[in-house]
């Protein structure tokens, strides 16, 4: 019984500092998306990553059986989205909106995997599901009932990363953990380079161009930037592992959404305005969604 508290103890700890590494990264990513495109950013983020994780497939080798690439491309093709509209807001609205948007795909995961996994949705995912919008809706707030460019992309980092979530849950059968966190790192390093060498050829809708760009080398302190970002995006998802491996799913689940105060306080140090009584609101409905979903899914 100590031993499980201990543990506990040190899951909690773990995911508190996943959480704060998670918002430093956004922090940094949100000053480096000022200076260079978010494209960029992207390729950055993700280039760290390839090197620790191809460092520890060639360690010990792959023991997978394969047969369902496509969908190890959908998945990472759909991280790689996801994440690029993320890193895109973090420049136009403030950080703890972006994280909070992020941090709605929970609710749209309960959703696909009703859709295509045939998964049970419980009565109170249903009533989580319905307050996660209405949180939206708050954060958003929509003039004359239309989506800001910057709302819209932001609802599309939750359900493109709800998209890679799902599709992980069928990957798991085929795949070695680490192959589909390459898909996503890798397909998150190579994509961005073919956009940014395709820009100067082709003409990008206005619509598009959060995902086209030409490169811009960093200069002086912008390197500190992007090494940071990487850095601490690698040290984030290695302790969130360490906190799911001492701890109960649903116990780092719910720890796992202080980094949306932690990215809060963040974004106010870097100048965000402090977030007005609609927006608190939204992003605590958000929050209890989440929530709801995952105590949902315990249930279940």
């Amino acid at each position: 019984m100590k031993k499980m508290i201990k543990n506990m103890d040190r899951g909690i700890l773990f995911m508190l500092l996943a959480s704060l590494s998670f918002a430093m990264m956004g922090g940094f990513a949100k000053i480096v998306s000022h200076i260079l495109p978010p494209v960029e950013v992207t390729f950055f983020r993700n280039i760290f990553g390839v090197v620790l994780v191809g460092i520890a497939i060639w360690k010990v080798p792959l023991k997978q059986r394969g047969g369902k690439f496509l969908l190890l491309l959908f998945r990472g093709s759909m991280g790689f989205m996801a994440l690029l509209a993320y890193f895109y807001i973090m420049a136009h609205i403030p950080l703890g909106e972006a994280v909070t948007y992020n941090k709605t795909s929970p609710i749209f995961v309960a959703i696909f995997a009703y859709i295509f996994l045939k998964e049970k949705l419980h009565p109170s995912a249903l009533i989580a599901i319905v307050l996660g919008f209405i949180g939206i809706i708050l954060i958003a707030q929509p003039e004359g009932g239309n989506f800001s460019k910057y709302s819209i992309l932001g609802i599309f980092s939750g359900i493109g990363a709800a998209l890679a979530y799902t599709s992980i849950r069928e990957l798991r059968k085929y795949y070695d953990t680490r192959a589909i966190v390459m898909s996503f790192m890798g397909v998150g390093t190579v994509a961005p380079l073919l956009l940014m060498l395709v820009t100067p050829y082709v003409t990008v809708p206005k619509d598009f161009d959060w995902m086209f760009a030409v490169f811009v080398m960093p200069q002086g302190v912008e390197w500190l930037y992007v090494t940071a970002v990487g850095v601490f995006a690698t040290i984030s998802q290695l302790l969130m592992t360490k906190a799911y491996e001492l701890t109960k799913a649903g116990i780092v689940g719910t720890i796992s959404y202080s980094n949306i105060v932690f990215a809060v306080i963040i974004g106010v140090m870097l100048g965000d305005p402090i977030p007005d009584f609609w927006t608190v609101l939204g992003i605590i409905l958000v929050i209890v969604s989440g929530l709801m979903v995952a105590f949902a899914k315990e249930k279940n």
